[in-house]
Order: structure tokens, then C-alpha cells, then sequence
């Protein structure tokens, strides 16, 4: 009995000086937390103040030319000023018609009946007839390739109910990206009173669209095509998708109104950027003019690998939390825009929190890889927890001690 006794003794000795020591241990660390704070951005990029105020003349009345991967503006005339953008509207729209694919709300294989009103948008058309039927694949080619009205009424009526509806997505999904600029008042663009945006606001769509949904390259990138089983022909209205070399969309637009306006992406080497020009004086201008936009970033700048997704670039120690080490990996592939040339002596400083206290949740901040040329900061990305980590409690502590002590008892 006394044996027995004993040994209960030594056991809840030995677990209670453990627990102890593990809390003691734990306050050594806790006021260490680091210094870094929960961003919503994994990039953070530097403005550069090294590029030219003008550096060429333009006849467009605003412009914009943007890194696709950073969202870092390269060139900019009146970016803010807000204008009628004819059929670039529809950006957004297949940004939402993307997105209903995407998320089962509709199918490529649905077909969707065409409405007196859709079939009555006039404007670029592919003349549906009411009551006809199409698939939301040959829609979706109308609305990219040939920019039909009538197919992207169609569409926003087969997905949401009627034009009225998706109209008011559009909008709240314009607030979601900070297009501050921006109010639609139809999905296609045919001018209306205060129907307005801006070259900023369209480049932050573009890039929302060929960042999040790529495989919309398959229709952006077509010449020619047909619908209709081969009987209605359709031509791509983007000229540049055949004659500039890397490019592979978005969309232009025109009325009398508008007058030309474009959005413009080009990939090489890697480097994607973006061209937006409103109310250029001509559809000549207007390729002219997106050709040298795109033309002046590929022959200035570059973009740089900062880090793979998963990489992991060190380990920080984690109070109070079931386990003491994490790793710090990056969240996404994260490239940074550099000037030509410098890519060659561009150095990665890491920067992580020293200690964190649990709990801890995957993908949080955890520290970040700030990109250097020559002692310039050329931007930041972040470092995440590549795992949640509870906080310990002292159940857990007790099961582990438990088990510790039973493991070398045997």
C-alpha cells in the first residue's frame, strides 16, 4: 500500500513540476511577440520615383500602364478621371460571368434562352432572336471575341435574373477592388447618363480578371471563331491579339460618346502588363498608342521571382503554443517589377518575428522578404505561419506529459 502510494506520489510530482516549468518557460518568451502586423496584402511595393513624369506625348485622354502582377503603376495621364468606357465595361461583366462559372452557379454546357430585351440591345450584336437558345460557352466567345450586347444581356439574365440585378453586383464587386472611380449603369456599355469610370479603375478590374480566372486567355486570345454550328462568324475586335507580339486580350470598346477606349495585356519574358487608354481619337490611335505603352515596359523594366509558394525561409519560435516552431513560407509565386538591369544585383532581405504567442493561424504574417537593388527597397512581400498552432492548455500539457512519462516508463 505504501509502495503503491509512493509512486503516485512520484508520478503527480513529476507531471506537476513539468507543467510548471513548461508555463515558467513560456513567460520567458511571451513578451517577445514581434513586430509584425497582419497584413491583407502580400505585396507591398515601392513607388518609383525614378520613372519621368512624361515620357512620351499621348493623345488619349486617360492612361495607365500597370505591372499585372504587383498591381505597380509604370506610366500614368489623368488615371482618375472619370469617363464613358463603351464595351470595356464588359471586363467586369465576364469578371462576374466568370465567377458564377466558377463558383456552380452556371455551367459552360447551360443553355440560356434569349430575352425581347437582350435581343434588343442593338450595337455590336451577334443578332439573337428572341427565344433562341445558346450555350453559356458561345456566349461567353460572343460577349469576349465580338463583344455582343445581346449575349452579354443574355448571359447576365440566364445567371442572375435580369440586367437590373447583375448591374448591382457589378457595382458592389467595383467597391470590393477600391474602383473608386466607377458606376455602371448597364453590363455592355452603351452610353448612358453617368455611366463612368476611369483608366485606373479599369486596370484594376483587368488585372482582377486575368489574375483570378487565366483560362479566360482561351477566349481573349481568339482571331476567329464561329457560333452556331460554323454558321455565324466571329472576329475578334482586340487588332493587337494578332499583330503585337505576347498579347493575349482584354477588350476594346467605342461610341461616339466614349470615343476609343482600350484594355490592353501583354505577356514576355515573364513581365505581364496591363494598357488602359480612354478616349483615344481613333481606333488607329488607339492600337498606336497601346503598342508604345506596352512597347516602353517590356523595354524598361523586368519582373523578378521573390519566392515560390511553399518556400520556406526560416523558422520562428512560438510561446504558450502546443508546438515551439513554425515554418515561415511564402504564401503564392510573388514576383516584384525591377528596371531593366538591375535584376542582376537584386538581394532578398529576410525579416521575421522573433517570437509569437499562440494561437497562431495558418497564412498569418509572420514576417516578410523586402527586395533590394543597390540600398533601394524595391518592394515587400509577406512570410505566413505555414501551419495554425493552438494555444496549449493544461489538458493537452497533461495528455503529453501522460504520455511522455508512460513512453520512457516503458
Amino acid at each position: 500500500m505504501l509502495k503503491r502510494a509512493a509512486i503516485c506520489f512520484i508520478i503527480a510530482s513529476f507531471l506537476i513540476t513539468n507543467i510548471l516549468c513548461y508555463f515558467t518557460y513560456a513567460e520567458i518568451f511571451v513578451e517577445d511577440t514581434g513586430v509584425f502586423e497582419d497584413e491583407g496584402n502580400s505585396i507591398q511595393t515601392m513607388k518609383n520615383q525614378d520613372e519621368p513624369k512624361s515620357i512620351f506625348e499621348l493623345q488619349s485622354k486617360s492612361v495607365i500602364l500597370m505591372d499585372a502582377a504587383t498591381g505597380q503603376i509604370i506610366f500614368e495621364k489623368n488615371p482618375h478621371e472619370k469617363l464613358p468606357p463603351a464595351s470595356v465595361t464588359k471586363i467586369m461583366s465576364i469578371l462576374l460571368f466568370m465567377e458564377a462559372i466558377d463558383s456552380g452557379r452556371t455551367k459552360w454546357e447551360e443553355k440560356a434562352s434569349c430575352s425581347e430585351f437582350a435581343a434588343g440591345m442593338g450595337g455590336s450584336q451577334i443578332y439573337l432572336e428572341p427565344g433562341e437558345q445558346m450555350t453559356v460557352d458561345e456566349l461567353m466567345k460572343s460577349v469576349v471575341v465580338a463583344s455582343g450586347n445581346d449575349a452579354t444581356v443574355a448571359l447576365a439574365e440566364h445567371i442572375y435574373g435580369s440586367e437590373e440585378n447583375f448591374v448591382r453586383l457589378m457595382n458592389e464587386k467595383a467597391k470590393q477592388l477600391g474602383m473608386n472611380d466607377t458606376n455602371f449603369i448597364n453590363t455592355t456599355g452603351l452610353d448612358a447618363d453617368n455611366h463612368l469610370t476611369s483608366a485606373n479603375d479599369i486596370a484594376l478590374m483587368s488585372r482582377e480578371l486575368i489574375n483570378k480566372h487565366p483560362s479566360i486567355h482561351k477566349y481573349m486570345s481568339i482571331w476567329m471563331d464561329t457560333v452556331r454550328n460554323g454558321e455565324f462568324g466571329l472576329a475578334n475586335t482586340n487588332k493587337l491579339v494578332r499583330f503585337y507580339r505576347g498579347c493575349d486580350g482584354i477588350k476594346t470598346g467605342s461610341t461616339s460618346k466614349a470615343m476609343f477606349c482600350v484594355s490592353e495585356t501583354a505577356v514576355r519574358n515573364g513581365l505581364r502588363l496591363i494598357a488602359v487608354l480612354m478616349a483615344a481619337p481613333s481606333s488607329k490611335g488607339r492600337v498606336a498608342e497601346a503598342s508604345k505603352l506596352l512597347d516602353h515596359g517590356f523595354a524598361n523594366y523586368s519582373s523578378v521571382l521573390v519566392g515560390k509558394k511553399g518556400d520556406v525561409y526560416g523558422t520562428v519560435r512560438v510561446a504558450r503554443g502546443i508546438k515551439s516552431e513554425l515554418d515561415c513560407i511564402v504564401p503564392e509565386d510573388t514576383k516584384l517589377l525591377v528596371k531593366k538591369g538591375e535584376e542582376r544585383n537584386a538581394e532578398r532581405i529576410v525579416s521575421l518575428n522573433g517570437i509569437i504567442q499562440a494561437p497562431v493561424k495558418k497564412g498569418q504574417k509572420i514576417g516578410e522578404i523586402t527586395l533590394k537593388t543597390k540600398d533601394k527597397a524595391i518592394g515587400k512581400i509577406n512570410l505566413v505561419a505555414s501551419e495554425s498552432i493552438d494555444k496549449v492548455n493544461y489538458l493537452n500539457i497533461y495528455s503529453a506529459m501522460l504520455t511522455n512519462w508512460y513512453t520512457v516508463g516503458r
